[in-house]
């Protein structure tokens, strides 16, 4: 855990850097899961360089257009939204999305403005061709999102916050209360899948894969 007055980047750095400290291995290619945070975003670049795949959050992205649009719009939007990134072809989804982005600038240019923002970073799971499971667990944040409710849920019980350590040693009690309900994530069978997929996508296509093509 990092503590800081907000999220930015240096913290958010500082983070990972101290994660590769206890022996991660930021050599090797990784697909990270994020929400919209630029600076979250940002500190993974700098740690891992080319190295990274970026998966934008799907669902924090569906909630940040629907504010722009009228609620009759929104099942419309899902439908739309869904048809793309629930696609197992990536050219076929960059086109959804794109249609999608027509229609909304009808609508809303807010709301088309917003979708455009990061718009290839939405599909990365399906560019990385991934099992229906895996893909639809590592298309959101919404694994780490129930550790941090269970945070939350413990935290709150605190009436008075006195120092900075007492805000680590709640926080730590309160993911070690969420520790022991994880469970693998939907999908892990499939994790071997992943791994090659980010190789090919970093590194290119390996010699066993370009014999399989021939």
């Amino acid at each position: 855990m990092r503590q800081g007055a907000g999220e930015n980047a240096a913290v958010c750095t500082s983070l990972l850097e101290e994660l590769r400290e206890r022996e991660l291995d930021t050599s090797q290619p990784i697909l990270t899961v994020i929400d919209g945070s630029k600076a979250l975003a940002a500190a993974v670049k700098r740690v891992w360089g080319a190295k990274a795949q970026v998966q934008r959050c799907q669902i924090h992205k569906r909630r940040n257009i629907e504010a722009h649009l009228p609620e009759k719009h929104h099942d419309e939007l899902r439908r739309m939204l869904n048809a793309a990134w629930h696609d197992t072809d990536y050219q076929r989804a960059k086109k959804q999305l794109l249609t999608t982005m027509r229609w909304l600038e009808r609508l809303s240019p807010s709301a088309a403005n917003s979708l455009g923002e990061g718009w290839k970073r939405r599909l990365t799971v399906v560019k990385l061709q991934l099992s229906e499971l895996l893909r639809k667990t590592l298309a959101t944040i919404n694994p780490i999102e129930s550790a941090l409710s269970v945070t939350r849920t413990v935290t709150g019980r605190v009436t008075r916050w006195r120092d900075g350590d007492m805000r680590l040693r709640w926080c730590t009690a309160g993911l070690l209360r969420a520790e022991e309900k994880f469970r693998p994530i939907k999908g892990f069978r499939h994790l071997s899948q992943l791994a090659r997929a980010l190789h090919q996508e970093v590194h290119g296509p390996t010699l066993e894969s370009n014999r399989k093509s021939a």
